[in-house]
């Protein structure tokens, strides 16, 4: 294998001179690391074997020895330098900054005894230390997260890039008590722990894991606009999903594979009586309906029905259209996952999506809670509509502002399995991208239909759960449409301003008249 080029950036700034203790920080391997010699340089790699080692040759034998003894804990750069000289010790540098995120730090005291550990999570400058004094207000940053990892505690936040390992020394003690605001002296009253104590929570406010409060004792969090417009649980799923902030396992790993099987393409039919549904003529359907453009132009949310409610063929065409199995892949290998081909598309096949109906109001269909089998394209019902299904439907109406009392609910669940057995860490993110593609096909069949259709933005997954016998952790719902019958005053023209709300108006031209 071909050497890496090596960059030139040291991984290492300096030190920020304050009036306490600076750590000392010293290289050491990221939990998890292997590393193998060569014979003319070394390999480091991941135990867990995901993703290809890191070559870097040639090397010479002082500087594998240094990187071997980093796997009995941190080099002291300082002793480092008495060994092999100033350009030894660039050198080295040099060769852990191509390393990138699997080198970790350990900042040592005065008596180079390890205070404080650290890993970055993507590749840069280490954050430098903001040092803080006694009377200053700090606090856990409202995006910090302090969770296990492996066999360790950790805490990091999405602000930024570096997850410190709190152990049982100065973390483990300062963490619960930075629960709430105080001064700086409230929580450090140990005078022979001061300094250090206090260089810890210089760098934990320098990572963005903690805050410190302006001279008014205000936390940006509360005041910057930004930070004060995202919650935690977005923050935290955006730096999760998306590469350059988070160093898992990232993409199509299929980490399960030898230990679960995957789950089958066609979920298990529930028992029930079964209404087939009428398949309708794509020719047919082609030749009348409008052009896409026409379909994308008139497309938008419609909250009332018309006096004759939509009938069941109505349904079944449009259920035929957005959500039928069309095509389906059985593998040969028993470790590979079935696939099956719908009309929107799904991240690798997957197709977690189920779609359960509950119906208030359909021509030729009681009304009653319904499993839409997309293979045989039929109902199943699952049940009368009942206190949960009311339920149901006065969410989606709540959902609505109140202005729809549903005609049908169509609540989109996800069996989760069929996308977490392949991908990391954006497993549920691609559910909620193949829930949005799901909504456009529904928009986009139903108004080419004449029918009414709305995209809701809330629902109840744990009644969903209940009202269709579901396991919550399993398969429950990510996403609900309600649908009806066209106003008549709405069914005319498939393009143009008609039903404009007022305060609207096109800009097919281009024109913009601001307001306010």
């Amino acid at each position: 294998m071909p050497s890496a080029p090596v960059t030139l950036a040291p991984p290492f700034p300096a030190p920020v001179t304050a009036s306490v203790t600076v750590l000392r920080p010293g290289p050491a391997w990221r939990r998890g690391t292997v590393v193998r010699r060569l014979a003319d340089g070394i390999a480091v790699g991941d135990e867990t074997g995901t993703g290809s080692a890191t070559v870097l040759r040639p090397l010479p034998a002082p500087l594998v020895d240094l990187l071997e003894r980093m796997l009995a804990g941190p080099l002291d750069l300082e002793v480092v330098e008495e060994e092999i000289g100033p350009q030894g010790r660039t050198a080295l540098e040099l060769v852990l900054d191509r390393l990138g995120h699997r080198v970790a730090r350990r900042w040592s005291d005065g008596a180079a005894q390890v205070v404080l550990a650290a890993e970055q999570t993507a590749r840069g400058p280490w954050p430098a230390p903001v040092p803080v004094a006694a009377g200053d207000v700090v606090r856990l940053s409202r995006f910090a997260l302090l969770r296990t990892d492996g066999d360790d505690l950790v805490l990091e936040s999405p602000l930024g890039t570096t997850r410190f390992l709190v152990g049982d020394g100065v973390l483990a003690r300062l963490v619960p008590l930075l629960g709430r605001a105080r001064p700086v002296a409230e929580l450090i009253d140990d005078e022979s722990t001061d300094r250090v104590e206090r260089a810890v929570l210089a760098h934990l406010v320098g990572a963005g894991v903690v805050e410190r409060a302006d001279v008014d004792g205000v936390f940006a969090s509360a005041t910057d606009p930004t930070l004060r417009q995202w919650d935690f649980h977005d923050l935290l799923m955006h730096s999760r999903v998306r590469s350059g902030r988070f160093d898992a396992v990232h993409g199509a790993a299929y980490p399960y594979v030898g230990e679960i099987d995957p789950l089958p393409a066609r979920r298990p039919v529930p028992q029930g009586a079964r209404v087939p549904l009428t398949r309708p003529d794509l020719a047919a359907t082609s030749a009348a309906d409008p052009t896409l453009t026409e379909v994308l132009e008139a497309r938008r949310s419609i909250r009332d029905y018309g006096d004759e409610p939509m009938t069941v063929v109505q349904l079944g065409e449009f259920l035929y259209r957005t959500a039928r199995v069309r095509a389906a892949y059985a593998p040969s290998d028993p470790t590979e996952e079935e696939r099956v081909s719908r009309p929107y598309p799904s991240g690798g096949g997957s197709y977690e999506l189920e779609l359960f109906l509950t119906v208030r109001r359909c021509a030729g269909l009681e009304p009653g809670r319904y499993y839409y089998d997309p293979v045989d394209h039929a109902l199943v019902h699952v049940g009368d509509l009942g206190r949960d299904a009311e339920l149901m439907l006065n969410v989606a109406s709540a959902a609505t502002g109140l202005e729809a009392r549903p005609d049908v609910l169509v609540t989109m669940t996800a069996r989760f399995a069929r996308v977490s057995w392949k991908y990391r860490s954006i497993a549920y993110a691609t559910t909620l991208r193949h829930t949005g593609v799901a909504y456009q096909t529904m928009y986009l069949v139903a108004t080419a239909m004449g029918l009414a259709p709305c995209a809701l933005g809330n629902g109840d997954a744990d009644l969903a759960a209940r009202a269709f016998g579901l396991d919550y952790l399993r398969e429950s719902s990510v996403g609900d449409f309600i649908l009806g019958s066209r106003p008549s005053v709405d069914a005319a023209a498939v393009s143009g301003d008609a039903g404009l709300a007022p305060g609207w108006s096109l800009l097919n031209d281009g024109a913009w008249t601001p307001t306010g």
